[in-house]
């Protein structure tokens, strides 16, 4: 079954990347942002959407973070790694973006979840942030903690990828993916973290949510 909500959600995801790269800026401005993953309707007749499970995670202030906290927050969510080779530093350059232009927003957050806990302890955590120039986690949490359950949230409640894999550089494989979450938990928005253009639709599209 996690399987099967796996790769329906990776098809979503997939559906919404296809869309956020075709149409026209003016035209998506106007669009209400869809509520990805699965669906299904309840014994009340209301529509139950998939959302972000509980968590709890360290963050780089060792400061213990739960989705409690996100309650009510509009929050981006990535996965990486402090020595990954390929993606992660492009991928934190644009993040970058995000933060400066929203930092000071108290109804906005950003999660970045290490899927390489046992080196990315909170103090390397808290020293990466610092070289990024994010001197504390009142907006951006730097996430450590229990290997398998950053890759069970990562694959089935983020829908995206995120595992060990010994054949990719670095020893695992992740998604470039950021994901856009309201204030109920739910995905609104994927965009790819690599490119300039994706990370620029996030940016327009994060005040959509803000203002609900």
């Amino acid at each position: 079954m996690k399987l099967i909500r796996f790769l329906l959600g990776f098809g979503v995801i997939v559906v919404a990347i296809s869309a956020c790269s075709s149409g026209s800026e003016s035209g998506s401005s106007a669009i209400e942002l869809p509520i990805l993953g699965e669906r299904y309707v309840d014994d009340n007749q209301d529509t139950v959407y998939h959302q972000i499970a509980e968590f709890s995670f360290i963050n780089q202030m060792g400061d213990t973070i739960t989705k409690a906290d996100m309650s009510g927050k509009i929050y981006v969510a990535d996965f990486f790694f402090t020595t990954c080779p390929t993606i992660c530093p492009i991928m934190k350059k644009e993040m970058l973006r995000v933060y400066e232009q929203y930092k000071d927003n108290p109804d906005f957050k950003i999660l970045s979840h290490s899927i390489d806990p046992t080196h990315d302890t909170q103090e390397v955590l808290k020293d990466y942030a610092e070289k990024l120039g994010v001197e504390d986690a009142q907006t951006w949490n730097f996430l450590t903690g229990d290997q398998e359950k950053i890759f069970e949230i990562g694959q089935t409640s983020y829908l995206t990828t995120a595992m060990a894999d010994q054949l990719e550089p670095g020893g695992f494989l992740h998604s470039g993916a950021f994901l856009l979450v309201d204030g109920q938990g739910r995905i609104r928005g994927v965009y790819d973290g690599t490119k300039s253009d994706q990370v620029d639709r996030l940016l327009n599209d994060i005040p959509k949510l803000l203002k609900k």
